[in-house]
C-alpha cells in the first residue's frame, strides 16, 4: 500500500460497500418495478461504479509514471467516472420528480429543454480523449482539470437547483419522510461536492453521494409503512399519499375501485376463508397490473390507479375484472362465489380530491343499483350521499330534524294505546329525506349518537308535557342503534337524560333490531338488565328478518316481540307463510311475551293476526307516522 492515499482508499472503500449494501437490499425487497425505482437503482449502481473506478484510479496512482498499462487503465477509469458521474445530477432531478409525482410534466419539448445541459456535458466527456477540454495529462502522467470540468460542475449544480425548485413547488404532495430525506441527501452531496471542488485530493463526493443516497433508501425506497401485510399491496396511507401527489402534480389518472358486496356472508363461513379472501383478489389484480397501482382502501375495497390511460382502455379493463367476478374463486380447498361491483372514474374530472376518493371507496353501493360495473352518471348516488350528508351535518343548526310518531294497537282493548318515536329529516334543499336513506349515513360519520339523544329528548319532553298520559298511551318506543348500545357509559347516560327530565321510565320502550341483538349477547344482557332495573322497557324489534335466533329471545329480557311484516305479508301468500307465522306466534306467547306485528295495511290481516291472538298492531292500515300534534288529533277521535 505504499504510496496510496489510504484516506482517500477509506472513503472510496466506505462509498463502494455502502452502494453494494443499498443496491442488494433494494433487490432483495423487489422494490423495482416503479421508474422511481428504477432510476434508485441506476443512481446507486452508478455511484458504486464510481466508486469502484476511482479505487482502481488510487491504487494504480503510485505506478503510472512508470507503467504504460497502469496509464492506460487511469485514463480508461477516468473516462468512465465522467461518463457515470455527469448522468448522476440530472438522474437525481428525474428522481425527485417522480418522488414527488411530478413525472407528467416530461413532454417532448420539455425534455430537450431539460436534458440539453446534460447531453452537451456528456458530449465533452466523449470527447475529451481527442480535445482535452474537460481534463488532461501533463508530463507527470497527473490529472489536470480543463474549462471543460468547471461547465460539467456547473451542469450538476444546475440540475440540483432544478431538483430543489421541483421540491419546493411540489413540496405538499411529500410525506414529512420523503421531505426530509430528499432535504438529507441535498445537504450532505452539496457538502462533499464542495469539498472536493476546493481541493481535488479530497475524494468525498462519492462517499457523500453514497450516504446521502442510503438516506433516500431508508426513508423513500423503503415502503414497509405503505404495505398492507396481509395481501402484499398498498394500503389506505399509501392511497392517500399517493393521490395527493397526483393531484398536485396535476397527474391524470383513472380510479377503479372493487368492492366486494357478499364480504360479510363469506366472513361467516370461517376465519381461513375469510383470510384468504383479500390475497386472492389481490393476487388477480397484480396479473393486470403493476403492484404499486393497487391499494387496500378498507376490508373488502380495492383501489386501482389508472395512470395515463385513455377512457377506453380503462373501461375494457374495469369490465375485465366485472367477468373475473363472475366465475368462482378458489380458496384453500374451498370454491366460492364473490360478488362484487366494479366502479371507475376520472381524476381529478370527476374525482377532484383526495377525499372524494375516499369517499367513493368507502360509500356502500345502494341496494337499488343492480349494475356491477358503475361509472358516470352511475354515480350519481354519491353526490346523492354527499349532499345527504351535508344535510345531516347542518340538520340541528338548521332544524331540520323532526320526531314522528306511528301509532300501535291494542287487540284486547281495541284502541291505540301507544306510538313508536321515528325520526325524520326535512332538508331546505333536499326535501323529505327518509331513515333507511340517512340512519346508515349518520351510523357511518358519527352522528348517530346525536340523532339517538335528539329523538330521546323530544320522547321526554312529550311525556312531561303529561299528554301521553291524558290520552291512555301506556308507553313510547324509541329505537336504540347498535353503536350506541355497545357504547362504555351507555346506561349512565340513558338515566342522566331521562332523570333531567323526572319522567316515568316504564313510559319509555326500548326497541333492539334482531341484527344488533345477535352481535354481542353478553353486553346486551347487561345493558338491557340495567335498564329493566331503572323501570324501562324492551322490544326486539324485526323479528323473522334474517338474523333469527333463538338465543337472543332466551338471553334477553324482551318485554314484547315486534313480528317484521315480511312474516305477515308472507302467510298472505302461501300456506307455508302462514304455517311460519303461526309457529312464530305459538313459540313466542309460550315463552310469556307480548307480541306486536308490524306491517298491517288491510282488514285481511288484521282478522288473520285476530285468530292467532297477538296483543298489538301497527301498520298503516291504523296510521302512517305522523307529527306529534296528528298524533294527538288522531288518539282522541279514536276514543
Amino acid at each position: 500500500m505504499d504510496g496510496i492515499n489510504l484516506a482517500q482508499f477509506s472513503l472510496l472503500c466506505a462509498a463502494l460497500i455502502i452502494s453494494i449494501t443499498s443496491l442488494i437490499f433494494t433487490l432483495i425487497q423487489q422494490r423495482t418495478e416503479k421508474i422511481q425505482n428504477k432510476i434508485y437503482i441506476m443512481l446507486i449502481s452508478f455511484v458504486g461504479l464510481n466508486a469502484l473506478s476511482q479505487l482502481i484510479l488510487t491504487v494504480l496512482h503510485p505506478v503510472i509514471t512508470e507503467s504504460d498499462g497502469a496509464f492506460f487503465l487511469t485514463k480508461l477509469s477516468d473516462c468512465s467516472y465522467f461518463l457515470l458521474h455527469t448522468a448522476l445530477c440530472p438522474l437525481f432531478f428525474v428522481y425527485v420528480s417522480c418522488v414527488c409525482g411530478g413525472r407528467s410534466d416530461f413532454t417532448v419539448g420539455k425534455n430537450l429543454f431539460y436534458f440539453w445541459p446534460f447531453l452537451f456535458t456528456e458530449l465533452l466527456v466523449v470527447l475529451n480523449p481527442f480535445t482535452g477540454w474537460v481534463y488532461t495529462y501533463n508530463e507527470e502522467r497527473q490529472f489536470v482539470r480543463q474549462w471543460g470540468e468547471y461547465i460539467i460542475y456547473g451542469a450538476a449544480v444546475l440540475y440540483l437547483a432544478l431538483s430543489v425548485f421541483m421540491l419546493m413547488f411540489l413540496w405538499r404532495a411529500l410525506t414529512p419522510k420523503r421531505r426530509t430525506a430528499l432535504i438529507y441527501f441535498f445537504v450532505i452531496v452539496i457538502a462533499g461536492v464542495v469539498v472536493q471542488l476546493v481541493n481535488i485530493n479530497i475524494k468525498c463526493e462519492l462517499f457523500a453521494e453514497a450516504v446521502g443516497l442510503l438516506g433516500a433508501m431508508i426513508a423513500i425506497e423503503s415502503e414497509d409503512d405503505r404495505i398492507d401485510t396481509d395481501t402484499g399491496i398498498y394500503n389506505r396511507r399509501a392511497l392517500q399519499n399517493d393521490l395527493t401527489s397526483y393531484l398536485i402534480s396535476r397527474r391524470r389518472l383513472d380510479l377503479i375501485c372493487i368492492k366486494l358486496t357478499n364480504r360479510d356472508v363469506l366472513e361467516r363461513s370461517g376465519g381461513e376463508i375469510s383470510d384468504l379472501i383479500p390475497m386472492a383478489v389481490a393476487d388477480f389484480l397484480r396479473t393486470m397490473v403493476p403492484r404499486y397501482c393497487i391499494y387496500s382502501s378498507a376490508p373488502g375495497t380495492f383501489i386501482v390507479t389508472a395512470l395515463d390511460h385513455t377512457s377506453d382502455k380503462v373501461k375494457r379493463f374495469a369490465e375485465l375484472i366485472d367477468r373475473r367476478f363472475h366465475r368462482p374463486w378458489h380458496l384453500g380447498d374451498t370454491e366460492l362465489m364473490l360478488n362484487a361491483v366494479v366502479i371507475y372514474a376520472d381524476m381529478p374530472v370527476r374525482i377532484k380530491t383526495v377525499s372524494d376518493a375516499l369517499y367513493m371507496a368507502d360509500s356502500p353501493v345502494p341496494a337499488s343499483v343492480h349494475k356491477t360495473v358503475l361509472s358516470g352518471r352511475d354515480l350519481d348516488y354519491l353526490m346523492r350521499r354527499s349532499a345527504v350528508e351535508n344535510a345531516l351535518t347542518k340538520g340541528f343548526d338548521e332544524g331540520s330534524f323532526e320526531v314522528y310518531y306511528q301509532p300501535t294497537y291494542s287487540i284486547s282493548e281495541k284502541r291505540l294505546y301507544g306510538a313508536e318515536a321515528l325520526i325524520r329529516l326535512n332538508d331546505s334543499l333536499l326535501g323529505k329525506v327518509y331513515p333507511d336513506e340517512f340512519i346508515p349515513i349518520a351510523e357511518q360519520n358519527g352522528l348517530i349518537d346525536d340523532i339517538d339523544d335528539f329523538v330521546l329528548r323530544e320522547v321526554c319532553t312529550f311525556i312531561k308535557s303529561g299528554v301521553p298520559q291524558r290520552l291512555g298511551i301506556e308507553s313510547i318506543n324509541v329505537n336504540l342503534s347498535v353503536i350506541e348500545c355497545m357504547q362504555p357509559g351507555f346506561v349512565k347516560h340513558i338515566n342522566a337524560v331521562t332523570d333531567e327530565f323526572g319522567i316515568d321510565k316504564k313510559m319509555i320502550n326500548f326497541e333492539i333490531t334482531e341484527s344488533v341483538a345477535a352481535s354481542n349477547y353478553e353486553l346486551l344482557k347487561r345493558v338491557v338488565n340495567s335498564l329493566k332495573a331503572n323501570g324501562f322497557r324492551f322490544s326486539m324489534d324485526d323479528y323473522g328478518t334474517g338474523y333469527s335466533n333463538m338465543r337472543a329471545i332466551f338471553m334477553l329480557d324482551f318485554d314484547v316481540v315486534k313480528i317484521d311484516k315480511s312474516l305477515l305479508w308472507s302467510a298472505e301468500e302461501s300456506d307455508v307463510g302462514r304455517i311460519i307465522l303461526e309457529s312464530s306466534v305459538h313459540m313466542i306467547k309460550q315463552m310469556n311475551r307480548e307480541i306486536l306485528v308490524e306491517g298491517v295495511e288491510t282488514q285481511q290481516q288484521l282478522d288473520l293476526l285476530k285468530t292467532l291472538s297477538v296483543d298489538y298492531l301497527q301498520g298503516y292500515f291504523f296510521s302512517r307516522p305522523v307529527p306529534r300534534s296528528e298524533l294527538i288529533a288522531l288518539i282522541e277521535q279514536n276514543k
